[in-house]
């Protein structure tokens, strides 16, 4: 594992990553004392998100009884 000071990780960050990509870590020292380490992530612990607007899930259908206006009495009891 190579150690990189922390100027030298801040000013060439991108190309550290881009070598942590393919699976390559780097220890980041303060010094010549190391307080870090730069390393790909375990991608197989990370699950994938659900896309935004999309479901995870099957969609579920709403009842049509759900949109039907409230009678007097369930009025009343909302105190409407």
């Amino acid at each position: 594992m190579k150690m990189i000071t922390t100027h030298d990780a801040k000013t060439h960050l991108s190309r550290y990553l881009a070598k942590v990509e393919s699976g390559e870590e780097f220890l980041i020292a303060r010094g010549k004392r190391p307080i870090a380490r730069l390393s790909p992530l375990d991608r197989s612990r990370h699950s994938a998100r659900a896309k935004v607007g999309r479901l995870a899930t099957a969609p579920f259908h709403v009842p049509e009884e759900a949109l039907a206006p409230l009678t007097k009495a369930e009025l009343k009891d909302w105190g409407l």
